[in-house]
């Protein structure tokens, strides 16, 4: 019966403290990349070029996700009446796959290049004066970042925060800072290695680890980005309070079920399926919604959308069971 829709007031702003996070690391990777690049030209260091393409490849990546934000913004309209919420989570995920090929890939072939091709390293002084300033803008973004991420967790430890985190630029700035801070003490390490043992290879097989770490935090980011552009639940925490909100309404017998589903970090649209009292006209249950509505919107104003179905829990099981039927039977390798 009733579908309380979209309530356009309802998209709240971004999580601004995710935002000052891409600023910071826009701004510092720019400021990196420009020193790296000084560098590599002067010494002809492998592992330095890999290292400036990788703030490049940053500072392009927070470009993208600002402009990510900017677009799922915008306010539900005909063609999209849910909104653009998900374009973030779109933009995520272009933001991985430029990482994989542009930062992970090159530096892997500039490493290989290096080992194959030696050539000795010079004005070594420099390029490890670039490698400390580097290192401290790169701390100072990478303490932001860590901050606004720890302010995100739950109790969760950090993998698994990343892996319930519904908002991919709060740890994908973590993440590429500490790939960059690692890549720094990679490179550094191959300098000294070449300088120490006059074998400018291990210049070459920083450059190499370095592309396999990206590649590595890549394929997170990638993985997390599209779970999210699919489609993934609320919280369980938020699921379990919405059922509780609904329940205390007087005209509600039994919640059957509530589906979540987010389509931005603050943008969630819920469903639930409710048993109503017997007996009960249609006025009372519009005006049992509207009510159950508000105090949910109170409590959790990311809901952007709340859909429900008047259903028998019998009704409900019925359909329950016969979707999850066909869906058990494949699963012993039956079919239809």
């Amino acid at each position: 019966m009733g579908t309380l829709g979209v309530n356009g007031t309802g998209f709240m702003a971004r999580n601004g403290k995710s935002r000052h996070v891409v600023y910071a690391a826009l701004i510092g990777n720019m400021l990196v990349a420009a020193t790296k690049f000084v560098a590599a030209a002067m010494t002809g260091s492998s592992s330095m070029l890999s290292e400036a393409i990788h703030s490049v490849v940053d500072s392009g990546n927070e470009g993208l996700l600002l402009y990510g934000y900017r677009r799922s913004a915008r306010s539900p309209d005909e063609k999209h009446p849910l909104g653009y919420g998900r374009e973030l989570y779109f933009w995520s995920l272009v933001v991985a796959l430029l990482l994989f090929v542009m930062g992970g890939g090159f530096a892997i072939y500039e490493g290989l290049s290096r080992i194959v091709h030696p050539f000795p390293v010079t004005h070594l002084f420099a390029n490890y004066c670039v490698l400390g300033a580097s290192a401290l803008f790169e701390g100072g973004t990478w303490i932001i970042a860590l901050k606004a991420f720890q302010q995100t967790k739950q109790g969760e430890g950090y993998l698994e925060a990343i892996e319930v985190s519904k908002d991919p630029p709060a740890f994908m700035v973590l993440l590429e800072d500490t790939a960059a801070l690692a890549g720094l003490a990679l490179s550094a390490a191959g300098l000294s290695l070449s300088e120490w043992l006059q074998a400018p290879q291990f210049d070459g097989a920083a450059s190499l680890v370095i592309g396999l770490m990206l590649t590595l935090v890549a394929l997170i980011v990638a993985r997390e980005s599209k779970d999210l552009l699919i489609g993934e639940r609320a919280h369980q925490k938020i699921d379990a309070s919405i059922k509780e909100l609904a329940q205390r309404e007087p005209e509600v017998e039994r919640v059957n079920g509530v589906l979540t589903l987010h389509l931005s970090p603050d943008q969630i649209v819920a469903a639930l399926s409710l048993e109503f009292v017997d007996d009960i006209r249609t006025t009372e249950i519009e005006t049992a919604i509207v009510s159950m509505e508000r105090r949910i919107r109170k409590l959790h104003p990311e809901i952007v959308s709340i859909f429900v179905k008047p259903q028998a829990h019998q009704t409900f099981r019925q359909r329950r069971k016969a979707v999850e039927q066909p869906r058990s039977l494949k699963e012993q390798g039956h079919e239809f």
